[in-house]
């Protein structure tokens, strides 16, 4: 028998950082995000041996160790771990388990915890374990963020197992509220050809810029925790104008919301940012922002359709690359073979 999964990635169109606390545990947070078809990876294979054979791509990892020992990819690890708590033991004596994305860790559009969303919904397909959208996204968070102690916030996990286009409210307590949106299919075919996804080519870690973000709301600055305000209302803006098709008021919104959003964290943009933006911009880009906490990874820009080459032919003078997406409905998925 093999066990397979699939899991989505997500652009966080809107109010990106106040899913992450103490902000929103403070003031209650909004996400606008949708998932596209760039996906995590994993299959398992049970083994009859006692033994855990890795195959982490993503991580780098490649590896085989005796059962319950420390295999050198946490995120694999810390799911494993979790599950055996949780439900007990694999219905096998060992197992062997690949893994990999189609985007390297720190591009910003939530690769380690759709990962582990990903990974969570192969070991549920594997066991039987009756676990829902919610369930799945909760847990997969309590791993990341509390069994790991990885930094980040709430939203990608939710994104990965619910997919589509989501409204999402983070209120105390770790308490999230998903609320698809029912976008018209012209309105999505729109959103396509109006947006350019450009990696920069370089990734980047998310925890220092968190780290700095979080720093900044628990010492009570005026300026960041505005500009958080800002971004939280930017998401309840941008969410109308989607559901409209008001394109403009959407590219305006980006564009105001990646202001905001420097205003957090000094390494949210750098001189390579800049740089693909001002080279966007003069082709003819109307706004953009970075997804994910910022300082690398995945821009998207709003351009006119009909300029649209013209971007993205600019954009390929610098280091980087444009990657074309749609936009799914799935979220993630396990299957027997």
């Amino acid at each position: 028998m093999i066990i397979r999964s699939k899991a989505p990635l997500r652009l966080g169109l809107a109010g990106g950082g106040t899913d992450v606390s103490p902000y929103s545990d403070m003031f209650g947070g909004n996400v606008l995000n949708a998932t596209i078809n760039l996906s995590a990876y994993c299959t398992i294979e049970p083994l009859q041996e006692a033994l855990l054979k890795v195959s982490a791509s993503d991580a780098g990892v490649h590896a085989v160790v005796p059962i319950g020992s420390p295999s050198g990819a946490p995120l694999i690890d810390g799911v494993y771990a979790r599950i055996v708590r949780d439900f007990g033991p694999v219905p096998a004596p060992g197992f062997a388990i690949t893994t990999y994305n189609d985007a390297p860790a720190g591009s910003g559009l939530g690769t380690s915890s759709t990962m582990v969303v990903c990974i969570l919904k192969c070991f549920a397909e594997w066991m039987g374990l009756p676990l829902g959208d919610y369930e799945l996204a909760r847990l997969a968070y309590e791993i990341e963020r509390k069994d790991l102690s990885l930094s980040g916030g709430k939203q990608d996990q939710y994104a990965a197992a619910f997919g589509g286009f989501n409204f999402m409210e983070f209120l105390s307590s770790d308490i999230v509220i998903v609320n698809p949106l029912r976008v018209k299919p012209w309105i999505i075919e729109e959103l396509e050809g109006s947006m350019v996804l450009y990696f920069t080519g370089r990734s980047r870690s998310s925890a220092a810029i968190i780290a700095e973000q979080q720093k900044a709301t628990r010492s009570g600055s005026t300026v960041a925790i505005e500009a958080m305000h800002r971004i939280k209302q930017s998401a309840i803006d941008m969410k109308l104008a989607l559901l409209q098709g008001d394109m403009a008021a959407f590219a305006r919104i980006l564009g105001q919301a990646w202001e905001d959003k420097k205003k957090m964290a000094d390494a949210i943009t750098n001189p390579m940012i800049q740089e693909a933006f001002d080279v966007a911009m003069n082709a003819g880009a109307i706004a953009g922002k970075v997804s994910g906490a910022g300082g690398g990874g995945f821009m998207m820009l709003m351009v006119d359709p009909t300029r649209r080459v013209e971007v993205m032919e600019a954009l390929s003078a610098l280091p980087g690359k444009v990657v074309p997406f749609q936009f799914t409905e799935k979220g993630a998925v396990a299957w027997k073979l």
